[in-house]
């Protein structure tokens, strides 16, 4: 078990590996050995909080099918070992950044001297383009 938070953990029994082929150069080596890894991991086997599952959809979207299983394919290295770490390490990052609940925005009202500085300084600016206007010959 990797514990995230409190109540979110990450079962290491349910991930499934799956040795895949490098779609990367590499000559003969990637043609032969599968050193890519598949982790996939269902997220509808553990009764995580609505809220997380929000997130982590949000957070991960291209990363989670339909059915809330998370996919992740890992092909950085040359060893199937190093791109097993990679995908865990991908995993719990995207678990870490969904534990983190955004704070709510609370809404604020302009101050009134801020309100009454932005009136005079319009006021001061239409002074201003009225004095470079030319003059009318109708006003007397």
């Amino acid at each position: 078990m990797i514990y995230i938070s409190k109540n979110i953990y990450i079962d290491e029994s349910a991930i499934k590996f799956k040795g895949i082929r490098s779609s990367k150069p590499g000559g003969q080596n990637v043609n032969k050995v599968s050193s890519g890894i598949h982790l996939q991991y269902d997220l509808n086997d553990y009764n995580y909080p609505a809220w997380f599952m929000k997130n982590i959809n949000r957070i991960g979207k291209k990363n989670i099918s339909t059915a809330n299983i998370l996919n992740i394919k890992s092909i950085s290295y040359r060893t199937q070992h190093k791109n097993k770490k990679d995908a865990m390490k991908r995993m719990v990052e995207l678990f870490q950044k969904s534990v983190k609940r955004e704070k709510k925005r609370i809404k604020t009202k302009t101050p009134f001297k801020a309100h009454q500085k932005r009136i005079v300084n319009k006021k001061k600016r239409s002074q201003k383009k009225i004095l470079r206007k030319s003059p009318q010959v109708n006003d007397q």
